[in-house]
């Protein structure tokens, strides 16, 4: 994972705030202070495991003696009715903890099957399925995690990952050349720089230029197998825009080598997983 597990312990206590303020009164009135209870996280229909790590993190912030065993892992592809993890400590402190694990877990592992649904289409081509940064504000870093649990791989986690020069930081420099040179020249060494191109013209200044990878940028088809033959090769070539499932397959096989989808965070939809009395 390529997160600081402190910040998670953060974001944890955040939503357990969010949704029990002071007290989880139905727990209180419901169940004895001295219970215990036994539950099984539950695949209600077929899906891709994501976020195990950070679902037993939530049960043991409010029941740091719980006991939590897996019988899969993430990225597994779960069948509807099996019972992939358990669940057993204080039962008010379990109750509590259900709701903001489940939601967790099913937006994550929403997420992780879109994500494989992608990368199944494209498979054999060569190219490798991306995410962007559109993700839901607080849950970059575990819906990009999700993604890998698909099978895809991450973009830029965040703006200091990398320099991506798009239209209007290109239009401030004065062009595609003077944006690569001005960044080039401040850059830390490491660091690569994308350039964004939305035609064929751009495609060969933001080459000569020096650029690391190009992104071709909603072109045509055709645009974009004319830019494979003439880059043969010498950087990476990034598709970006107008692509979903449908359109995917025939982008991929004009020669790119890098496929960026936004909709495998911004549109997944939350699976079903239920927590169940055992």
């Amino acid at each position: 994972m390529l997160f600081d597990m402190r910040k998670l312990d953060q974001l944890i206590q955040l939503w357990l705030d969010e949704d029990c303020n002071h007290y989880d009164l139905t727990a209180k009135i419901m169940v004895d202070d001295a219970a215990r209870a036994s539950f099984g996280l539950n695949a209600r229909e077929d899906i891709i495991l994501s976020g195990l790590p950070m679902v037993e993190r939530v049960f043991r912030t409010l029941d740091p003696d719980c006991r939590f065993e897996a019988s899969c892992r993430d990225g597994d592809r779960i069948a509807a009715g099996t019972t992939f993890a358990t669940v057993t400590g204080h039962a008010q402190s379990l109750l509590t903890a259900e709701r903001v694990a489940l939601n967790l877990m099913q937006r994550m592992s929403g997420i992780a099957g879109l994500t494989a649904d992608y990368v199944r289409a494209i498979e054999g081509t060569g190219a490798v399925l991306v995410d962007t940064r559109k993700t839901t504000p607080g849950l970059r870093m575990l819906e990009k995690y999700a993604v890998t649990c698909g099978g895809g791989r991450n973009h830029r986690l965040g703006l200091d990952n990398g320099i991506m020069l798009k239209d209007n930081h290109i239009a401030v420099a004065g062009s595609i050349s003077a944006a690569v040179a001005r960044a080039k020249a401040h850059a830390p060494i490491l660091t690569k720089i994308e350039v964004e191109c939305d035609r064929l013209e751009q495609v060969r200044e933001a080459l000569e230029a020096g650029a690391d990878v190009i992104m071709l940028d909603n072109m045509s088809n055709d645009d974009m197998r004319a830019a494979v033959t003439w880059v043969a090769g010498r950087v990476p070539l990034e598709c970006s825009g107008g692509v979903r499932l449908d359109t995917i397959r025939a982008k991929a096989e004009t020669g790119v080598d890098i496929i960026s989808v936004g909709r495998i965070t911004q549109s997944a939809a939350c699976v079903d997983i239920g927590l169940d009395e055992l």
